[in-house]
């Protein structure tokens, strides 16, 4: 019997849908294939299920760092943040030769080559460490450092390379006797690089007076990072064999070769300037350059397979180097933001005291403090094994944008202060080169509009890549059978996802799964409940839309952004557990929160808004608000709580700052601002006693008795200080754009009235 209801059921439900499937969802490209299948689905398929699993979540073990990981932070990372001075090195261009030796010298360029190898051996959470610190001090060098340790030569040969590639280059790498470059993007192929119209073609040619199997490759590429100093290149070109010397077919496919700068006809060396930023970046191009068979990464099985090797090593690197740097760069505006609020006064006031700054400090502390758990989480993740594609496009997203929208607030502060340029501006240059990170390794709108959900839907749909498959696979029976099977496991999830979602929405997440967490527990219940109403709108779209909902670039962002921050807010509850749920850090967590959940609420809204179906759109709202929108923003209270954590020194302070680089020398541009945040809060008592005197003068007050000569100092000192934190550059007429780092000078410190 239950074998007749089956065939009527494929017979009458299943086949008609099979034909409709074929429609909407046309069949994948190789490469588009090959990006969705890259890395892991890890928890980020809980997230789309609607169901997350806490318990797998929870199971991943805190991030820590080894003891020889730590000792490498607190030596060469501190020594080489002492030696860098990010305006002397944007005046001259380039970093000093010594810097560049020490970053040889000390293994930075080898941190993901495995000891054997000659490298350093570290984890993800370590590599991610150092580039955070780095770039806390000079983005130069951070860029520097971690793009040998990103999708580039390394990490490819430790993946791909052939036994004697591996035992060649590694070492040398390691020891910074090459220097890699990659080079793939150009005019014709940035976000879009599958279309590279690079060429090779296999062919016979002459090495050492020999004839040699190889290819003649002809490429335009640009924006090629470490390029103009690189000495050994990773290449992507589309390969051809029209002659078919390898036996196989014409079109071989994207293939990647090292090539050594030195080759005759690659040209290479000039530079591009990009955002004012002095880190090594220009264009290369060849014509014709002939190149051996065994140049190809991987030798000659792995012609064509280049972009199936680029996807799979893509999700670490893009999960590592922006948003380790993105974190750096939130902390250090975070940290130096905080002082400057609390030293810089307005109205007899620290202009931290007034609202609007307080709101904007609130955003810059809860901004860092959820990059810096996305860092730590998804650098985990990796060290366990994963390779989480749509988190990887998720973290750099967002850690870049909220990078940017953390240094907006932070000149916003400062005010002048802040846009200044010069040697004392300790902001300018990561707020000039921001839109590098917003552009580089998969273009933000790109990222936002088409890969994070467009790829995680299908990447993580518990169903959705099996209906796929099996509506274009030729063997029709099988592929009825498969679909069949995927199809009514699909409409019982959706049932159940309904079900989910309307039941938690009238109850407000009530009797949603939650571990035991103190305060975290009513969000760990409200990310249930978002879960599930995003997993219905979603499977909402999809089945109405079809393949066309790619095109449907807003909506599709829009679920990205849900998604994004679901994942970004489970990030922050795990950091908290994670710290021994801290209360001093308890502000942060509600103000991250609940942003999350208010993000969610407008976008769910926006969506439903603009949904093409108006019925569709009306059945929905019933399941996800069925009472309305009645979520809010974090109050006003909140804000203030949270940025007062970044004007008092304290463990909630340094904990979210934790891990950049600090300096407490007074003469350093960072240093004479914590320099003057301590001296001004010593002299807070003695300002006290002036004020409750209604006293304006401290030399009257001295005069009078009414302070000691020894609290006098005190006064001076937190003046002296303030006065250098708070004073920006100025220079001659004649040396603006001629190297001013000569002609610059401060006013002597004048001793104000308190």
């Amino acid at each position: 019997m239950s074998g007749l209801v089956v065939g009527l059921r494929r017979r009458l439900v299943s086949a008609p849908l099979l034909g409709w499937y074929r429609k909407v969802l046309p069949a994948m490209s190789s490469t588009e294939r090959e990006a969705i299948e890259a890395g892991t689905v890890w928890w980020d398929g809980d997230l789309f299920s609607g169901r997350p699993d806490w318990e797998k979540l929870r199971r991943l073990a805190r991030p820590a760092l080894s003891a020889a990981e730590q000792a490498f932070l607190d030596g060469p990372v501190d020594e080489l943040c002492r030696m860098l001075d990010e305006w002397k090195i944007t005046e001259n261009g380039d970093m000093p030769r010594e810097v560049w030796r020490f970053i040889k010298d000390k293994g930075f360029f080898g941190m993901i080559i495995p000891k054997e190898h000659g490298g350093l051996g570290f984890s993800a959470l370590a590599h991610s460490s150092v580039v955070m610190k780095i770039s806390s001090r000079s983005l130069t060098a951070a860029v520097t450092v971690m793009v040998p340790n990103s999708l580039g030569p390394a990490e490819l040969l430790l993946h791909y390379g052939t036994a004697e590639q591996k035992a060649h280059y590694l070492p040398r790498l390691a020891r910074g006797e090459e220097i890699p470059c990659f080079a793939l993007t150009g005019p014709y192929a940035g976000s879009d690089a599958a279309s590279l119209p690079d060429r090779g073609v296999v062919c016979y040619g002459e090495v050492d007076g020999k004839r040699t199997l190889g290819m003649k490759v002809s490429w335009n590429k640009r924006y090629i990072t470490l390029g103009p100093v690189a000495t050994i290149m990773g290449l992507a070109f589309r390969l051809t064999d029209p002659d078919r010397l390898l036996g196989g077919e014409q079109d071989l496919g994207i293939t990647l070769a090292l090539v050594p700068t030195k080759t005759p006809g690659v040209e290479i060396g000039r530079r591009h300037f990009p955002a004012n930023q002095v880190f090594m970046n220009g264009p290369t191009q060849g014509d014709g350059v002939f190149m051996p068979l065994d140049w190809v990464i991987g030798g000659r099985e792995r012609v064509g397979q280049g972009w199936r090797m680029l996807m799979n090593c893509l999700a670490a690197g893009r999960s590592i180097s922006l948003p380790a740097a993105s974190t750096g760069g939130a902390m250090h505006a975070a940290r130096m933001t905080g002082a400057y609020a609390r030293v810089r006064k307005q109205f007899r006031l620290p202009v931290g005291k007034f609202e609007g700054v307080q709101e904007a400090l609130a955003r810059i502390a809860g901004n860092t403090y959820l990059l810096d758990a996305a860092r730590k989480i998804t650098a985990a993740s990796l060290d366990i094994g994963e390779k989480p594609a749509v988190l990887s496009a998720i973290v750099k997203y967002h850690a870049t944008e909220r990078l940017r929208a953390t240094l907006n607030d932070a000149m916003d502060v400062h005010g002048g202060r802040g846009i200044c340029n010069g040697p004392s501006n300790y902001l300018a240059g990561a707020y000039y080169a921001v839109p590098v990170s917003i552009t580089v390794e998969g273009a933000n709108i790109l990222t936002r509009s088409m890969i994070i959900f467009g790829q995680g839907a299908i990447r993580c749909h518990p169903f959705l890549m099996a209906e796929m498959e099996a509506a274009h696979d030729p063997d029709r029976k099988r592929g009825l059978e498969n679909f069949d099977r995927a199809l009514f496991g699909h409409l019982g999830h959706d049932v159940r996802i309904a079900g989910r979602a309307l039941l938690h929405n009238l109850t407000g997440g009530e009797w949603a799964s939650a571990p035991d967490a103190g305060i975290a527990t009513y969000y760990y219940k409200q990310l249930d409940r978002a879960s599930a109403s995003f997993a219905l709108t979603a499977e909402a779209a999809l089945a109405l839309l079809g393949g066309s909902l790619k095109r449907r670039e807003s909506l599709s962002a829009r679920l990205g952004d849900v998604l994004s921050e679901m994942y970004l807010m489970a990030c922050v509850l795990m950091r908290f557990e994670h710290d021994g749920r801290p209360a001093a850090d308890e502000p942060l967590v509600h103000w991250c929160c609940q942003s999350a959940l208010f993000a969610i609420q407008q976008r769910l809204d926006e969506i439903l808004v603009n949904f093409p179906s108006r019925p569709a759109a009306w059945v929905l709202r019933r399941f996800v608000f069925p009472f309305g929108a009645r979520r809010k923003a974090p109050a006003d209270k909140l804000a203030a709580r949270c940025a007062a954590l970044l004007m008092e020194p304290g463990e909630a302070r340094d904990r979210l700052t934790g891990g950049i680089f600090i300096s407490r020398d007074p003469h350093d541009v960072t240093g004479r601002m914590e320099h003057a945040l301590e001296r001004v809060l010593a002299a807070e008592p003695v300002e006290k006693k002036l004020r409750d005197r209604k006293i304006d003068d401290p030399d009257k007050a001295l005069a009078a008795g009414i302070i000691s000569s020894a609290e006098a100092a005190v006064l001076k000192e937190a003046a002296d200080a303030v006065h250098a934190a708070i004073s920006v550059d100025d220079f001659a007429p004649e040396a603006i754009g001629k190297g001013v780092e000569q002609s610059t000078r401060q006013k002597p410190a004048v001793v104000l009235s308190m």
